[in-house]
C-alpha cells in the first residue's frame, strides 16, 4: 500500500460532504483542531448545501470531492459527516489524478466506501473521526487522529474482552462499517479481505439483521482467510419483541467460530465517544491474549 504524504504545518485540509447535509456551524470544532495543528480549513462547496438529507445534490457532491481530490494545494480531503450517500456517486469520481498524487482521505461510517474504493487502487487511507460531533469525542480520540496524518508512532493497548479469541497475526487492516461492507458486496468497490486484519463497527441496527449481514460476509468468503478481526463499537443494537437470543457480540463470534484466527471485542473506533483513529490499508499486528489485545501499526516514514 502507498502512504500519503503527511501532513505539515501550513497544508490545507479540505471539507466536504460525501453523504448527509451539514451546516457550516456544526464545523466550528473541527475547523478548530486544524488550526491548533497549524493546519489551513478550506470547505467545500457542498458545506451548507442542502438536497433534503443530502448534502446537495449527487452532481454537486461529486463536483466538490472531485475538486478537492485534484487540488493540488489540497493536502486532505476530511469528510465532514456520515450518513448515506457516499455510494450514491463513488462511480462518478475520477482518481486518476489521485493515484499520482495521492492525498489522505479521513472519515468514518459511510465513509468506508472511500476506505474500501481507495484501499482497491492500492493506497492508505485514516479510520478516525469527523468534523461534526467532535466536541463529543475524547481528547485521544483526537490526538490519534493527529498523530496518524502526521506521521508518528500509532499502536494500541486494548482491555481484555471475554469473548475474545486469543492469537497473533498480521497483515493490511482493511474493513470499516458493517453495513457498507455489505452493500458494497458483489459491487468493484467490495474488498479482498484474504490475509487481512478486518476491522467491523455498526450502530443502530437490530440484532438479526447484523446477524444477515454477518452471515452475507461469511458467504462472500469475506471471513474466511483472515489474519485477525478487530470488532469495535456495535453501538445501540435493537431486538424484536421475542429476542433474538444473541448480542450483536455473540453474532459475530458465531459468524467467525469455524477460523482460528485472533478476534478482538471492545476496540474503542466507530460510533463511540473513543473513536481512535486507524490506518486503514497499512500493515497492523494483532496480538490478543488473556491480558487484552495489542494493535500495532507499521511505522512508515
Amino acid at each position: 500500500m502507498v502512504t500519503p504524504p503527511y501532513l505539515v504545518e501550513g497544508d490545507k485540509v479540505g471539507i466536504v460532504c460525501t453523504a448527509r447535509k451539514v451546516d457550516k456551524t456544526d464545523l466550528d470544532d473541527g475547523i478548530a483542531l486544524l488550526k491548533s495543528c497549524g493546519l489551513v480549513p478550506v470547505l467545500g462547496k457542498t458545506i451548507g448545501a442542502a438536497d433534503n438529507q443530502y448534502g446537495g445534490t449527487d452532481k454537486l457532491r461529486v463536483a466538490d470531492l472531485q475538486e478537492m481530490l485534484d487540488d493540488d494545494e489540497i493536502k486532505a480531503v476530511w469528510c465532514a459527516k456520515g450518513g448515506y450517500g457516499t455510494v450514491r456517486i463513488i462511480d462518478e469520481i475520477n482518481f486518476y489524478k489521485f493515484v499520482k498524487y495521492p492525498k489522505w482521505v479521513v472519515g468514518y461510517s459511510d465513509v468506508t466506501v472511500l476506505h474500501s474504493q481507495i484501499h482497491k487502487l492500492g493506497f492508505e487511507t485514516i479510520h478516525a473521526v469527523m468534523p461534526v460531533g467532535i466536541s463529543r469525542n475524547t481528547a485521544v480520540a483526537k490526538q490519534t487522529l493527529e498523530n496518524a496524518w502526521s506521521g508518528k508512532p500509532l499502536h494500541y493497548h486494548i482491555e481484555s474482552h471475554p469473548l475474545n479469541r486469543q492469537g497473533t497475526g498480521k497483515g493490511e487492516l482493511v474493513g470499516g462499517n458493517i453495513s457498507i461492507l455489505y452493500s458494497l458486496c458483489g459491487s468493484h468497490s467490495a474488498i479482498n479481505t484474504d490475509n487481512t486484519i478486518l476491522f467491523i463497527e455498526d450502530l443502530d441496527e437490530y440484532l438479526y439483521h447484523v446477524d444477515r449481514m454477518m452471515v452475507n460476509l461469511k458467504r462472500n468468503g469475506m471471513l474466511r482467510n483472515l489474519r485477525g478481526l478487530v470488532v469495535g463499537g456495535l453501538t445501540s443494537m435493537h431486538d424484536n419483541s421475542v429476542a433474538f437470543g444473541k448480542t450483536a457480540q455473540e453474532i459475530v463470534l458465531d459468524a467467525v467460530s469455524e477460523y482460528d484466527y485472533p478476534v478482538c471485542f471492545d476496540f474503542p473506533a466507530g460510533h463511540l465517544k473513543d473513536n481512535r483513529a486507524l490506518i486503514m490499508g497499512r500493515s497492523t499486528s494483532l496480538e490478543v491474549n488473556e491480558r487484552g489485545a495489542k494493535i500495532y501499526f507499521d511505522q512508515i516514514e
